[in-house]
């Protein structure tokens, strides 16, 4: 299986550059032109001049209506290229409208990892079904691809690698590669170095074996492979140790140290953005968040969340009315309650903030986490401090009341306090029980701040200005 990659930069010669919106606008309308003629070639030739990256761009700008047009008149000749580069939904739906034979024709010229994120998007009868018309040697490692649980590196990696014997010579291995250069990757980076039961002995860079001399034996100038990543492992934990060591790629072996593929960078990236996509929609209590959702689609990603927070707002509605004595007798309790609630979420929010992504970069452990949450609890006694004088300086000018300045700028400093304490143990105590800190601690963090916010200024204000 081989594909032309996108993401290197010496195959995007010759694609026409869409340099600003304007040349964008005119392709796109050229796109559209050939569509309603029903031009096939012209439509091919438009699409196939365009880089892959920005031809998926385009037909993801398309409406509803174009873009099945387009796909069930493109059918098999759709190219490959572009139907990867599709978002997700996008690319789900054209492989929904596309024939058996047509995402066969797909699998067969993509590399393995792209063809197995293809057949992740249709249902197990149909992926029967069109596993069955591919060749033996094209259908088994697709096969084994599935066999492994999804997010994990089995899955995301691509069973095409380049690998020699040790007692080859640099020239050996040249010259191997030249002839076989059908059944070569399309990217690689490494000349991965084996022993006879394929277990990992080192790697030659690229770079380093077109320096070396042809008499240079691999085993003389190989470097120790730093990371090699089990089969089993999650694919944020790949990423991570991407991102740690500056890989260009990675061995993957499986549970008897034998290589069986590897992972590049290229599928690194996507991996590092939609996890971090994630934790950002799970910190806005959010689970999907895609411009070609529909109204019930965007409906069932929100209203859970929503629902919790519903609950939680009784819990602080709870607080308050605790305190309706006060209420009554005071007003401007009542005025001045939603600034002490807004200053202690943000104080919170901001910490949990910092302290997701320092659990996301493995940032977050013994030594570390103690010195974080010392800081933390330093930066809520100084910001509290701040704050509670100048808006306990405020309420002075506004109702002329000293005790009530003394009130509210005690209550801003005690949430404060306990604000930054609350964003940084929530999310480091759900992370010690193995749940995800990003999806559940805002709720958490934020019911934390109100009640403790309203039950100190209600509190205090109740001991001192009505005793």
């Amino acid at each position: 299986m081989t594909q032309s990659d996108p993401q290197n930069p010496a195959q995007t010669q010759g694609y026409v550059p869409l340099e600003d919106q304007g040349d964008a606008a005119r392709y796109f309308e050229r796109v559209c032109d050939a569509l309603e003629a029903e031009n096939r070639g012209q439509l091919l030739a438009d699409l196939q001049a365009l880089h892959p990256a920005d031809a998926a761009d385009m037909l993801e700008q398309l409406s509803s209506d174009q873009f099945t047009h387009l796909v069930g008149f493109l059918g098999k000749d759709l190219p490959s290229d572009i139907l990867i580069e599709l978002r997700d939904e996008y690319r789900e739906d054209a492989v929904e409208l596309l024939s058996d034979s047509a995402v066969g024709a797909a699998l067969e010229d993509l590399d393995s990892d792209d063809a197995t994120t293809i057949l992740e998007d249709v249902d197990e009868a149909r992926r029967e079904r069109i596993l069955d018309e591919l060749d033996p040697e094209d259908r088994a490692p697709l096969e084994q691809a599935l066999d492994f649980d999804e997010e994990t590196a089995g899955r995301l990696m691509q069973r095409e690698f380049v690998a020699a014997p040790e007692f080859w010579t640099v020239g050996h291995t040249i010259d191997h590669a030249r002839e076989t250069g059908n059944d070569l990757p399309d990217q690689f980076f490494e000349v991965y170095i084996v022993d006879p039961s394929f277990k990992v002995k080192g790697a030659v860079s690229l770079p380093l074996l077109l320096r070396s001399p042809r008499e240079a034996r691999l085993d003389d100038i190989m470097s120790e492979v730093n990371v090699e990543i089990k089969t089993g492992m999650d694919q944020e934990e790949v990423a991570y140790l991407f991102q740690k060591y500056s890989l260009a790629s990675a061995p993957v072996v499986d549970t008897a140290g034998r290589i069986t593929g590897m992972i590049t960078v290229d599928d690194m990236v996507d991996v590092i953005q939609e996890e971090n996509t994630e934790d950002f929609l799970a910190l806005s209590g959010v689970s999907s968040a895609d411009g070609s959702d529909n109204v019930w689609e965007t409906v069932r990603a929100r209203a859970p969340w929503l629902g919790v927070n519903l609950i939680t707002a009784f819990l602080v509605s709870g607080v308050i009315s605790l305190f309706e004595a006060a209420l009554d007798r005071i007003i401007a309790l009542a005025i001045l309650m939603p600034v002490v609630a807004a200053l202690a979420g943000n104080a919170g929010s901001q910490a949990l903030a910092v302290t997701v992504r320092a659990i996301a970069e493995r940032e977050m452990h013994g030594a570390a986490a103690r010195r974080a949450i010392w800081r933390e609890l330093y930066t809520g006694l100084v910001n509290g401090f701040i704050f509670g004088i100048g808006v306990g300086a405020i309420s002075w000018l506004w109702f002329r009341d000293v005790w009530l300045s003394g009130v509210i700028g005690a209550a801003i400093w005690l949430t404060f306090i306990c604000g930054c304490l609350a964003g940084i143990l929530i999310p480091l105590g759900l992370a010690r029980m193995r749940a995800d800190p990003a999806v559940a601690s805002s709720v958490f963090v934020l019911t934390v701040t109100d009640v403790l916010s309203f039950f100190s200024f209600l509190g205090l204000a109740t001991l001192i200005l009505l005793n």
